[in-house]
């Protein structure tokens, strides 16, 4: 039997907001249920007043399935917790995590299913996350474009964004292999059956099978598709908060109009399977 939770939508496209919970125990069979439709529905889920320990976070993510390894875990991970990325941007930060609309880790063979960021310091102003649904960006597509964009598969690269990163912190190492792999364009949720555009500015490099102008041309096209406003929602983080996306057809974009004040926080990320 369904439990009823307390979830206020922030946007009728996506977006909600879940009280009345907390997170630092296990879900019952019922509520965890309950979260899952809700992620289903809303595509990402925020909460409040959390004040979850490391171990509590991981033993929460775990509830939704096995836990994700970043690719770029020894640039900023947590010591004697591996599936824990620590996300820290300051006043001596060159550039931020997540600076750009991105799905995470897009450029592993199976793409992490979820991702659950708890803040435990945030700035005076600003550091709000904005999300946007893939749904709604398909949705507006043209049928025409629809069926073009069907048929075609994009190369994700972590190598750009992981050795940029790695440089500005003065850690980078020449023979470290970021992974690379092809996915759809266009994928399909493995629950709700749901089709949504899925390239993102940080990590899909290039069409396959057609010329680098094309390609250009169909990318660009569809990052500024992506990003219009009605597809999006906005998140104002405050201390102790957590936000908790499904990246299989959600993008999210941090934004970094803080300097140089502090925004310090934990994510861990649930494993996803190959999409199609």
């Amino acid at each position: 039997m369904a439990t009823a939770l307390d979830i206020n939508p922030v946007t009728p496209l996506i977006g909600a907001e879940i009280s009345g919970l907390d997170l630092s125990k296990p879900l019952s069979s019922n509520v965890l249920g309950a979260v899952k439709q809700a992620l289903r529905d809303h595509l990402v889920l925020f909460f409040r007043d959390q004040d979850l320990s490391a171990d509590e976070q991981k033993d929460f993510g775990r509830q939704f399935g096995e836990l994700h390894i970043h690719p770029a875990r020894d640039r900023n991970g947590l010591e004697g917790h591996p599936e824990i990325l620590y996300l820290n941007a300051g006043p001596d930060t060159s550039r931020v995590n997540g600076d750009e609309w991105h799905s995470d880790v897009t450029c592993d063979a199976e793409p992490p299913m979820g991702s659950i960021l708890r803040l435990f310091e945030v700035p005076s102003n600003g550091g709000d996350t904005l999300f946007a649904s893939m749904y709604a960006a398909y949705d507006a597509l043209s049928e025409p474009m629809k069926g073009f964009l069907s048929g075609l598969s994009a190369v994700h690269d972590g190598g750009p964004n992981y050795i940029d990163r790695a440089k500005r912190a003065g850690i980078y190492k020449p023979d470290k292999v970021f992974p690379a792999n092809v996915h759809p364009v266009i994928r399909t949720h493995p629950e709700t059956g749901r089709k949504s555009i899925f390239v993102n500015k940080i990590f899909t490099q290039q069409i396959v099978d057609i010329p680098k102008d094309e390609s250009r041309a169909i990318l660009d096209f569809l990052f500024q598709h992506v990003a219009k406003p009605n597809f999006q929602c906005r998140f104002k983080w405050a201390a102790n908060s957590i936000a908790f996306w499904d990246n299989r057809c959600a993008l999210h974009h941090a934004m970094w109009d803080y300097y140089p004040e502090v925004r310090r926080g934990y994510r861990v990320t649930i494993k996803g399977d190959a999409p199609f």
